[in-house]
Parts: structure tokens; sequence; C-alpha cells
């Protein structure tokens, strides 16, 4: 089964178009009206819909780590620093996880990107 991924609001246009260009299942949190929600908000709202968030945001990177701590479940985080990865490499990267992954493989972690291989 493949992974839906959930971006978060800041993360450019140009990688969600890139993705439904492949096939992806993405859902942006402007298309879900939940834009300004917390981060907090946010998070939870992507594991409602059973959707691995993608950001760029460290706010969900603590967030998802003090889930881990506190044994809270949630549907992953891939994450990416806006000054270390293209474009072009988000989009790489993100569609091999969509496609390889299976939702039970990205619970409760955080993968960060560039994926090394």
């Amino acid at each position: 089964m493949a992974i839906a991924l959930y971006i978060d609001a800041h993360i450019p246009r140009a990688i969600t178009l890139g993705l439904r260009l492949r096939g992806i299942d993405v859902l942006t949190a402007q298309e879900d009206n939940a834009a300004k929600l917390s981060d907090s908000e946010l998070f939870n709202r992507a594991h409602v819909l059973q959707r691995v968030m993608f950001t760029f945001d460290d706010d969900m990177i603590a967030i998802a780590t003090k889930r881990q701590r506190e044994g809270i479940t949630f549907t992953g985080v891939n994450y990416v620093h806006t000054l270390h990865t293209s474009i072009g490499t988000c989009i790489r990267d993100l569609e091999i996880i969509a496609r390889v992954a299976a939702p039970e493989d990205l619970a409760n972690r955080i993968e960060f990107l560039p994926l090394q291989g």
C-alpha cells in the first residue's frame, strides 16, 4: 500500500505539483482548509487523515519527538531543511518513500531528507 502525503503549508507548490505528476497521493494543508491551524493541530490532522506529514518546519520535528518519547502514535514525518535539499531532490526522495514504504514503515518515525544511498 502506497503512502499518502500531507503537505505542510510552507512547502513550495512545485513540490506538490511534481509529486502529482508522478502519481503520488498528496493533500496540502491549503486544500484541506487547514493552513491556519497551529502546528500541533496540523500534525493531528495529518494523523486523522492517515497521511504522512512532509514539512520544512523544525517545530513539527519537536512535536514528533515529544510524541515518540510519550508513546503517542502518529503517521510519520518526512522532514527536509530548506537549505540542504533542492526541490527536485525532495520530489525524487518523496516519490521513493511513497512508492516503496508501507504506512507501518513510517508510523511513529521521522525521516530526514535527502535520502542517503
